[in-house]
């Protein structure tokens, strides 16, 4: 089923995506040299990741799904560098 879901690092970043597959192994599209910047080799050796449904339809279009994670993007500050890994849309200077 489309969704658009979190995901929850040790440091507390989040990334949001969606997801057209319904797979359970699915984690997304971030940067991995951004993530990995944040962690040192220790702390990459045991991890826990979090993976969240924020949102799900089984009648939405692809465009559907894609408006909805920007709107979770934006609601969550996801692309805040010092909130998310998400690089789009560019968040908004205020």
């Amino acid at each position: 089923m489309p969704c658009v879901y979190k995901i929850t690092y040790p440091n507390g970043k989040i990334y949001v995506g969606l997801d057209l597959t319904d797979s359970i192994n699915y984690f997304g599209s971030a940067s991995s040299a951004l993530i990995a910047a944040d962690f040192t080799p220790e702390q990459r050796r045991d991890m826990t990741i979090r993976k969240e449904i924020l949102w799900e339809s089984q009648a939405a279009t692809r465009a559907e799904v894609s408006a909805k994670e920007v709107e979770f993007i934006r609601a969550l500050r996801a692309n805040d560098p010092a909130i998310g890994y998400n690089q789009w849309p560019r968040a908004s200077h205020r």
